[in-house]
């Protein structure tokens, strides 16, 4: 009887029952990039057009010599770059510019942190403080460089009033090349901490309170627990901290432009003031540019080296 029954004489054909198979696979392959394409086409048309394309242009107008306009002139290749780094001015700016990165960020992450281990503590009134510590975010640049313009008045800035009360010398800080770095430093901090208080306060939250009763019960002190168990726990969260901090300070403009407008004698011309200078005020677009590529390729570097010495230290 099992003779008789008919048999499928395609059954041990693999392209037979490959092709439906394959048929599905292509059909699902071209739904998926269909999908792709609907989800992600918008976002990569706008970095094409605001972020990618800005990129290659400015990569490109860096090898020439540029009109008023902005339009390409004269190849140079790469005799902008040569230029630049023989410049005393570029130089003298690069060199303020390290000095208030670095500045800004290791101010900025330890007194965050100072602030963030202050409003752990359980003291009365301590909600209150946490507000304030945090309410510089909500606080534009501009109003900051308004606040802190009256606050460097050398006639009736709280410097100065302090500086009269303790008979100490008066300081001009936003007209003495010596200290008007420093008063962009103390304001950009100020500016900065209200975010790192926040992200640091969060991390800190977080920690599990069963390692420092632990800690306690076999008389490790506040300082050590501090050292050995909070920074360890939190060092993901302070190493985000500490690249976000950075990246901006290489980017800080408006301070600057509204308190100094980068003098005085280009104490504090920092980068990025210098490209806006020699691009929207001098009209040199190709010099203008290759700072900016400049400029892009110090920033990934100083990552990459962070990422690369930092990151092996961090504890996820």
């Amino acid at each position: 009887m099992l003779e008789s029954l008919p048999q499928n004489s395609n059954s041990n054909d693999p392209s037979a029952q490959s092709a439906p198979a394959q048929l599905l696979t292509t059909a699902q392959w071209r739904k998926d990039n269909l999908y792709v394409a609907l989800f992600l086409g918008p976002s990569l048309l706008i970095l094409s057009v605001f972020v990618f394309w800005p990129m290659i242009k400015t990569l490109y107008l860096s090898l020439f010599l540029t009109d008023n306009l902005g339009h390409a002139s004269e190849f140079v290749g790469i005799s902008n770059y040569v230029n630049l780094f023989k410049n005393p001015a570029y130089l003298s700016s690069l060199g303020a510019t390290l000095i208030y990165v670095v500045a800004v960020s290791i101010l900025t992450i330890v007194l965050g942190m100072l602030l963030a281990v202050t409003a752990q503590q359980r003291l009365q009134g301590i909600r209150f403080f946490r507000t304030i510590f945090s309410s510089t975010m909500g606080i534009s640049v501009s109003v900051a460089a308004i606040f802190w313009l009256f606050a460097f008045n050398p006639s009736v800035g709280v410097f100065a009033q302090i500086s009269q009360a303790l008979h100490l010398p008066e300081i001009n800080w936003l007209a003495d090349p010596h200290f008007a770095l420093l008063a962009i430093v103390m304001t950009t901090v100020w500016m900065n901490l209200g975010f790192t208080f926040l992200i640091l306060f969060g991390a800190l939250q977080q920690l599990p309170a069963s390692l420092f009763e632990a800690a306690e019960i076999a008389g490790v002190g506040k300082t050590k627990q501090f050292f050995k168990i909070s920074l360890p726990l939190i060092s993901p969260t302070l190493f985000f901290v500490l690249v976000v901090t950075l990246i901006d300070a290489f980017k800080s403009f408006g301070l600057i432009d509204l308190m100094t407008v980068g003098g005085p004698n280009n104490a504090t011309n920092l980068l990025v003031y210098r490209v806006y200078q020699d691009a929207f005020l001098n009209g040199n677009y190709g010099l203008a540019s290759t700072e900016s590529v400049v400029l892009t390729v110090i920033i990934a570097v100083i990552t990459l080296i962070q990422f690369k010495l930092l990151g092996k230290r961090v504890n996820y």
